[in-house]
C-alpha cells in the first residue's frame, strides 16, 4: 500500500486505510485466517485476494438488487475502495438452517431447517468474547436506536433472500451468515465488512450422498480440506454466473 495512505484501522482479515476522499476508505484483504476467536491462526497465500473478488461480487449483485452497501468499487485483486462508515458494534447472524454454535447452546439437531430465519446478534467485543445480546440490552447501552436496529433486521432478511436464491443457483446452499453495519457521513446505514466464505456457512449442493461438504471458514475450523481450494471453487462458480 502507497505510503500517502494512513492506517485506520487493522482487523483480522483486513487492513483499511485512508482516502483522498474524506468520504472513502481503501480496504485491503490480508491472507490471514483465524478461527474460535482468534484462538486458531494462519496464513493461506492467495485467501485475501479470493475474499475481495467474491466479496465484490457479491456486493455488486446486492447494490443491484437495492440493498445499500458501503462498497464503491475493486482497485485490484486484493483491495476495494468503500464509503467510510462509523461501524456499528453489532454482528448480525442470520442462520437458514441449525449448525455450529446453535446446535450447542439450544435442543435443535444440527442440519435442522429451520422454519423461518433466525437473527441473532452479538456485541462486538473482543474482551467480552463476542457475546449474544438482546434487543433490550442494545437500547440500554445506547449502541443504537430501536428504529434503526429493526431497519437493519429487516435489511438483513432482505439479503438472505437474495443470496439465498443467488448461491442456489451456483449449487450451494446458504446455511447462516454473519453481517455488519454501520453509519455514512450523512448518517444513512449502509452493509458494512465483506460477503466472502469466512463469513458465510456455504454447502455444496453437488453431494450425491448425505455428507457434508463445505466450501467455507469451516474448512480451516475443523481441518476437513484445503482453504484455497474451497474459496476458489466458491469464486469459479461465481464468475461462471455472473
Amino acid at each position: 500500500m502507497n505510503n500517502k495512505y494512513k492506517l485506520i484501522y487493522e482487523g483480522k482479515a483486513k487492513k483499511v486505510f485512508s482516502h483522498e476522499d474524506a468520504d472513502k476508505v481503501i480496504i485491503e484483504f490480508k491472507d490471514d485466517a483465524t478461527a474460535f476467536n482468534a484462538l486458531k491462526k494462519a496464513k493461506f497465500k492467495g485467501k485475501g485476494k479470493l475474499n475481495c473478488l467474491i466479496s465484490a461480487k457479491l456486493f455488486e449483485l446486492l447494490i443491484n438488487n437495492n440493498i445499500p452497501t458501503h462498497f464503491l468499487e475493486l482497485e485490484n485483486e486484493n483491495t476495494i475502495i468503500a464509503r467510510k462508515i462509523k461501524v456499528i458494534p453489532l454482528e448480525i447472524v442470520l442462520r437458514n438452517i441449525a449448525y455450529g454454535s446453535l446446535c450447542k447452546q439450544t435442543t435443535l439437531k444440527p442440519r435442522t431447517v429451520l422454519e423461518k430465519p433466525l437473527i441473532d446478534l452479538y456485541l462486538k467485543n473482543d474482551e467480552l468474547n463476542d457475546p449474544l445480546i438482546t434487543k433490550d440490552r442494545i437500547e440500554l447501552m445506547n449502541i443504537l436506536r430501536s428504529k434503526d436496529l429493526d431497519f437493519i433486521v429487516d435489511l438483513t432478511l432482505k439479503i438472505n433472500e437474495i443470496l439465498k436464491s443467488f448461491f442456489k443457483s451456483i449449487k450451494l446452499q446458504l446455511v447462516d451468515f454473519k453481517l455488519e453495519f454501520g453509519y455514512d457521513l450523512k448518517k444513512n446505514i449502509l452493509l458494512g465488512d465483506e460477503i466472502s466464505p469466512d463469513n458465510c456457512r456455504l454447502w455444496d449442493l453437488n453431494q450425491n450422498n448425505d455428507t457434508i461438504v463445505s466450501l467455507d471458514k469451516d474448512v480451516f475450523r475443523n481441518d476437513s480440506g484445503g482453504l484455497i481450494e474451497a474459496y476458489s471453487e466458491i469464486n469459479r462458480r461465481i464468475n461462471d454466473f455472473i
